[in-house]
């Protein structure tokens, strides 16, 4: 059951049970912060916790209170709650640990985090083992430590699973405007996306940061993606951690190449939420979408005092999803304007120093730069540090940035190459001109990248994982069936003993034909596998020679002008991973593969199959033939149909090679583990 978190992040009467220095840390705290409703300190013999009057236990309140900073031990922490709900309380944070997280060190555990549940009922609560939350909005906070944030009228909000990286995350000196910071513990109760659906339901947030350690709930996740959508909010997630995954199958290559948390990133992108990898790069986005909004495009402008930033810019940009596109005839005519004709124009832009200190003249040479085609304009200026340096000769900077910002109306940002070569009192400024204020270079590119619109297609729910199982290997022959009875076109064989039968077999089918050893997974390294065998000879000594009684005699398939590799594992957190790579003996060398998760569109189909570098072979490379695409499709189709209706006892599937010829897509080669 969804339970309502609004009482418990937005409260007028706060609770704090507990008389430890935690418990007073949390009153304290609401006093520096201004919150201006009841705080009530709950203590069974203390007259006082934190300079105020204390109550003996919660039934002794005066009212039911809104929000409740439980700061007892684990055991005392399942009577408080009990106590909280029965009288209607609005929400609590349980500051314990001990509960499920310890359950491998501690049998008690994980029946103390049932029992919490069971006591809470339907009251809301945060955790056990976390830190609660700080509203910056109202002044209001369950917050049992320091804490480095200021109030605001808006900003964005940050969800993590880990109270110390909510912590550092709260001494952030970027400029970041932060509405809330709430941690989420063991998330018994309220996950990460239950609380992100709540925080984006005032108005007042911009964005929504998600650190995810581990996503539990994928039809949470997924109705958080809808509200966000609905609402127009991006959420950007760090997400940390492996999954199982590839520890759990490792048969197939496959299983290699969709291995980590390639299902985790497979998710993401579903669901519209772009992945950052470090809290600088997390932040510094956080701040682009909050200033901004999500960017139309991937294209960009940098603009600089020198050339050496200027070729930073384009080194650091390389290989990223930005794009510097060339000036056009507007631009350099503006900047010949600007400019004069002692500039080299490009982009990124080295403008020379000669009109700094002339607010007027940087302001038309920036506004020169910032074509409406263009979904950022990187202005890149460092600071000198104010300890040891005059920052006045830099207040034209600031003021031609914002000018240019107000003259085109464009999406402008501030850099400093280096974090520290930007001040909080600047990055203040700009913000409420709403220039972005990027702190690093390499931030500032990451931040672009990620923040560029996702292409959101319809949110089909994710087929969920079914319970792990130990399966068998399916023989290829059978597991060819049945992978043909839902549409995967496979080569004419027949199954056989003994070499003679190879033989025989081989004149039946037609030469030249395929000999192949059953029962091993890697049959080419294992030497079970023999090609354009030409004679009946030769497939009775190939079969001879290889380390099995039990063979597949194929037909033998031509005018093959590429190989692919299609195949699915189950991942246990995340679902069904199809990935699509190249195939045959190029699948380890190029390690050229993409992933997504089942069931899927057509869109992510052929976005996968374009990422891949040996794409261009299907598209018919130095002349050769084109590949048969929409028989590519057929067969991926194949596979994904099979796997949406025999996913009970599934754990992967691989086709490898699947040769696409310019006519057909034919299974060579497929591997099944399931447990029927």
């Amino acid at each position: 059951m969804i339970r309502d978190l609004s009482r418990l992040f937005r409260p007028k009467t706060i609770a704090v049970v507990g008389g430890g220095a935690w418990c007073a840390l949390v009153i304290e705290q609401c006093h520096k912060m201004g919150f201006q409703g009841e705080i009530w300190p709950v203590h069974p013999k203390a007259a006082e916790v934190g300079g105020l009057p204390a109550y003996k236990d919660v039934d002794a309140l005066p009212n039911a209170p809104d929000a409740t900073f439980v700061g007892v031990n684990r055991f005392a922490t399942i009577q408080v709650v009990a106590a909280l709900s029965a009288r209607g309380s609005g929400g609590a944070v349980c500051f314990a640990s001990g509960f499920r997280e310890a359950a491998a060190e501690d049998a008690e555990a994980a029946n103390l985090q049932d029992q919490l549940l069971e006591a809470a009922g339907d009251m809301p609560f945060l955790g056990p083992n976390c830190y609660g939350f700080v509203n910056y909005l109202d002044g209001a906070l369950l917050w049992p430590d320091q804490h480095g944030g200021v109030a605001c009228d808006k900003g964005v909000a940050i969800v993590t699973q880990s109270s110390n990286i909510a912590i550092n995350m709260t001494m952030q000196m970027r400029g970041l405007p932060v509405a809330y910071v709430v941690t989420a513990g063991n998330q018994a109760q309220s996950g990460v996306a239950h609380i992100g659906e709540a925080l984006l339901d005032d108005p007042r947030v911009t964005a929504l940061g998600l650190h995810i350690e581990g996503f539990g709930d994928l039809r949470a996740f997924e109705s958080l993606a809808r509200k966000a959508r609905e609402l127009g909010k991006p959420i950007i997630a760090l997400k940390v951690g492996k999954s199982d995954q590839a520890q759990a199958a490792t048969v197939s290559h496959t299983a290699s190449l969709a291995g980590g948390d390639s299902g985790a990133g497979a998710l993401l992108a579903r669901l519209g939420i772009p992945r950052l990898t470090s809290i600088p790069d997390f932040l510094e986005t956080l701040k682009l979408l909050h200033v901004v909004g999500w960017l139309p495009s991937n294209r960009i402008a940098s603009i600089s005092c020198s050339g050496g930033e200027a070729s930073l810019a384009a080194d650091t940009a390389h290989g990223r999803g930005v794009e510097f596109p060339p000036l056009n005839e507007q631009q350099q005519t503006d900047l010949r304007e600007a400019l004069g004709p002692m500039v080299a124009l490009a982009n990124p832009l080295d403008y020379h120093t000669y009109i700094w200190r002339d607010a007027e003249a940087m302001t038309r040479a920036w506004g020169a730069m910032m074509d409406p085609a263009l979904a950022m304009t990187l202005l890149v200026v460092d600071f000198p540090r104010p300890d040891r340096c005059d920052p006045r000769d830099w207040e034209c900077a600031v003021k031609a940035a914002i000018g240019a910002k107000t003259a085109r109306n464009a999406n402008v940002a501030v850099v400093a190459t280096l974090p520290e070569l930007i001040t909080e009192d600047i990055a203040d400024v700009l913000i409420k001109a709403g220039v972005v204020p990027f702190m690093g270079l390499s931030e500032a590119i990451a931040a672009c990248e990620a923040a560029v619109y996702p292409n959101l297609a319809e949110l089909v729910p994710v087929l969920l994982p079914t319970d792990t199982v130990t399966p068998d290997l399916i023989p290829e022959a059978e597991a060819k069936d049945r992978l043909a009875w839902h549409g995967l076109r496979t080569p004419n064989f027949k199954r056989v003993s003994s070499p003679g039968e190879a033989r025989a077999a081989a004149v039946d089918i037609g030469l030249p034909v395929v000999l192949k050893g059953e029962g091993i997974a890697h049959k080419t390294e294992a030497g079970a596998v023999a090609l354009n065998l030409l004679s009946g000879r030769a497939v009775s000594e190939a079969a001879e020679a290889m380390p099995t009684d039990r063979f597949l005699v194929e037909e033998m398939i031509t005018d093959t002008v590429a190989e692919l590799l299609v195949g699915v594992v189950k991942d246990p957190a995340h679902g069904f991973v199809m990935t699509l790579a190249a195939g045959g003996t190029l699948t380890e060398v190029m390690q050229d593969s993409a992933s997504f998760l089942l069931p899927a569109s057509e869109t992510m189909i052929d976005e996968a199959l374009a990422s891949l570098r040996m794409s261009k072979l299907l598209e018919g490379y130095r002349g050769a033939p084109t590949a048969d695409r929409q028989a590519i499709l057929t067969a991926i189709r194949a596979v994904e149909a099979y796997v949406l209706a025999n996913a009970e006892g599934l754990e992967e599937i691989e086709v490898n090679p699947l040769l696409c010829t310019p006519t057909d897509a034919v299974a060579a080669d497929a591997l099944m583990r399931r447990k029927d």
